[in-house]
């Protein structure tokens, strides 16, 4: 079925996008960009960094859109799309957020204590 083009995700609310890997390309590069104007010891941009470049790999890689979806395990190329959408958006409050900043004050007791 190669050059194959399908019809539906069968996902309500998520149609097919036929240029899908080259939007999934994009939005890898935008997200690294993005991650690069944080600070490099962050554990955010660390692991979102290393996931976002292991992907980006893959679809490099792969022209196939079912190989793609294979190898990443993670849903059909249009829920990739979505995911990495969202990533990038976390990006952009992250950095407005500031979240490896320290604490403006003491925590209050037990406040990291769960039940």
């Amino acid at each position: 079925m190669a050059g194959s083009i399908k019809k539906t995700t069968r996902l309500v609310g998520i149609e097919v996008l036929p240029q899908a890997r080259e939007v999934l390309c994009s939005l890898y590069a935008k997200t690294l960009s993005a991650l690069s104007r944080l600070p490099e010891g962050t554990v955010y941009r660390k692991n979102t960094e290393r996931l976002t470049q292991q992907r980006l790999n893959v679809v490099q890689e792969e022209f196939s859109v079912e190989k793609i979806e294979k190898r990443l395990g993670s849903g059909q190329i249009e829920e990739l799309v979505d995911q990495a959408e969202r990533e990038l958006s976390l990006v952009t409050k992250m950095e407005e957020w500031k979240s490896w900043e320290p604490l403006l004050g003491e925590p209050p007791d037990n406040q990291w204590k769960w039940p």
